[in-house]
Formats: C-alpha cells, structure tokens, sequence
C-alpha cells in the first residue's frame, strides 16, 4: 500500500510539472502580444519588447478599438458564433435523441448511424460544397457560414453515446408510462441531465465558429460581412490594410506590429473570457458516455 502510495504521489508530481509547463508554454505567447500590444512603435519594431510593454501606451488599441471596420467584423463574428453554436447543439441533441433509441423503437437507425460515419470520413470536397450553397442561394449571407458543417458528425457521436449511457432509462420509462412525449422527454429528463456535454460540444463548436475564415473568404463576396476571423486574415496574413480604412498618415504614426498585435489579442479573448464559465463542465463532460457500465 505504501509502495503505491508513494508512486502515485511521484506520479502526481511529475503531472503537475508537466501540466504547469504546458500551460506557462500556452499562455506566454498571450503574454507577448499582449506586451507588444502596449508598446510603442520603436521598441515593437525593433523587437526589444518580451513580456513588459516598452514605453507603454495604448495607441494601438485606440486605433483598434476605434475603428468601425473592426468593430463591425467583431460584431459579425459574435453574431456568427452565436447562431452557429445554437443551430449545432440544436440540430445535434435531436439527432442524438432520435439515433440512441434502440433498434426496436427506430428502425434503420444503424443505417443513419454508418451513413454518418461514412460522411465524416468522407466528404464532397469544396468546389461540390460551394455549388450546393451558391444554388440554394447563400452566398453572401451568413447563413453560408452556419449552416454548412452545422452537424458535426463527431460531436454527435459523443452527445449520442451520453444519451445512451448516462441517462437512466428507467427515468424515460417512468416518463413513457405517465404519458409524456418524446419533446418532453427530451427538454425534461435529458436536456438537464445533459448540461456537461452539451456545455463540452458547445465549447468545441464556439471555438469552431470563432476561428473559422476560410468559409468567410470563398462565400462572402462583401467585405463588410466578414467575421473577425477573416477580416484579421486579410489583414495580418495578406497585408491588405485597406480593410482598416485607416489614414496612411496615421499608420506610419503608429507601428503595424503593434495594431497587429492588439488585433490578434482582442481577437482571442471572448474565446479565453467564455472558457472559465464552462471549465466546470468541461472535464466531466468530455469522459461522459466514453464508458458504458
């Protein structure tokens, strides 16, 4: 009993270390931008600045934050995150309801589930995907960025095999019994026993949706629909500073590394403000129904 005791304290241990670093090894490059965010253009520029702003000012993210262009490619991506991630867990916990019932109660439920199978590992490719949503006509709408990969076929996955293993039955057949139907069912036993998973692919969709820009460059033709992914993309990558409609002589005030810097920050933070929220969840919800008793 000692023996194991001892190595699992060292186990412990050398997990915490390990984590630890991980996690410093994660946040430092948050820390860097964060720095050069705040500092002016001299030391930015001459890469002088680690992780303390250099003659600090806030310049950078005035010109930022000030700008409509910016602002309006924020609100675009909020918006796009919003209905994504709440057309996915809707369309996803109907399809897992429906898919974890046994054989008996849904026939050619295997059939749906090989198909879903078969779709996640294969596809149409892009130029297939980009007629389908040109000829049902969403094209420049944001409704070709929400609702193509709505069902994400993994996430189902994970939400179905919950569905079967952690919700009791015998709460459903109590329910069947006393004459509920299968929408009370779902939003009054499954739903609230549900709340670690759904908050787990609700996590993963979020993120999915805030960092998506590839969609955004081939499906919107107006620049000004773009989400704060893509609109950082043409920007930071491509150099295309137009996008900011910001003075030259106001540029060359400032230091591009710097709005960069500020740009990419501001980028990633609803992301790091919604994560602590939904920790609680997270790590019970991501082993949920990975286990059958």
């Amino acid at each position: 009993m000692n023996h194991i005791s001892k190595s699992y304290r060292i186990f412990s241990i050398i997990n915490i270390i390990f984590l630890s670093v991980l996690g410093i090894i994660c946040i430092i490059p948050l820390v860097h931008i964060l720095a050069v965010s705040f500092s002016s253009p001299a030391p930015a520029n001459a890469n002088l600045v680690k992780f303390v702003p250099l003659d600090f000012t806030i310049s950078a993210w005035q010109q930022t934050l000030g700008n409509e262009n910016f602002l309006r490619a924020l609100w675009n991506g909020i918006s796009r995150t919003v209905l994504g991630t709440v057309i996915s867990l809707t369309t996803i916990t109907l399809a897992a309801y429906a898919l974890s019932k046994e054989d008996k109660d849904f026939r050619g439920r295997k059939l749906y589930i090989y198909f879903l199978i078969f779709i996640m590992l294969f596809n149409g490719g892009l130029i297939p995907t980009y007629i389908l949503v040109q000829n049902l006509g969403l094209i420049n709408t944001i409704w070709a960025l929400v609702l193509p990969g709505a069902v994400n076929v993994f996430n189902l996955i994970l939400m179905l095999n919950f569905f079967r293993t952690g919700v009791p039955k015998s709460l459903e057949e109590a329910a069947l019994i006393d004459g509920a139907g299968h929408f009370r069912i779902l939003f009054s036993i499954y739903l609230p026993i549900s709340l670690p998973a759904l908050a787990t692919i609700g996590l993963f969709t979020m993120v999915g949706q805030w960092n998506s820009w590839f969609d955004g460059l081939i499906y919107l033709t107006d620049s000004s629909k773009f989400p704060l992914s893509t609109f950082l993309q043409t920007i930071i990558v491509q150099n295309d500073y137009s996008q900011m409609n910001v003075n030259p002589d106001e540029m060359k005030a400032m230091s591009e590394r710097t709005v960069r810097a500020a740009q990419i920050f501001i980028g990633a933070l609803p992301i790091i403000m919604v994560y602590p929220f939904l920790q609680k969840y997270f790590v019970k919800g991501i082993v949920l129904g990975s286990v059958k008793e």
